[in-house]
């Protein structure tokens, strides 16, 4: 795999690209007009876009009817010497529809502790954990 960043502007803005060509712009969110996300921004939409496509594969497969698909991630950080990487990470995920409560909590379980490559590439260094709320229900 391989991205490109090139840079936009005389200051942080960049255009990145993967394979797929499409194009995600990056910025320092000091900046006096942001123009993208920060790199820890998209390192959490990446946790919570990873998990979201396994979760929807998975009930998919099981023939679930999701209606509607929300997700917060929400990451704490710690302070070091220079950076300030995150400690833990938590995603709470928001479930309407026809879908069975077992389902929708082993579908979680499994992106979590098995599929999910951006989380399982944090394990070790980030305290990764979820939540899933299902029809306004929290079962997980």
């Amino acid at each position: 795999m391989k991205v490109t960043l090139n840079r936009i502007d005389d200051k942080y803005h960049f255009e990145a690209k993967g394979a797929s060509g499409v194009p995600v712009h990056i910025d320092n969110k000091t900046s006096d007009v942001v123009k993208g996300s920060s790199p820890m921004e998209l390192l959490l939409m990446g946790v919570g876009g990873c998990s979201a496509i396994d979760i929807i594969m998975i009930l998919k497969k099981q023939k679930q009817e999701i209606e509607s698909y929300e997700i917060e991630v929400e990451g704490d950080r710690k302070e070091t010497k220079s950076a300030k990487p995150f400690k833990a990470i938590h995603t709470t995920i928001y479930l309407k529809g026809n879908i069975d409560e077992e389902k929708a909590k082993r579908a979680a379980a499994l992106s979590f502790e098995k599929y999910c490559s951006v989380s399982i590439t944090l394990e070790g260094n980030v305290d990764i954990t979820y939540s899933v709320v299902l029809n306004n229900k929290k079962i997980v």
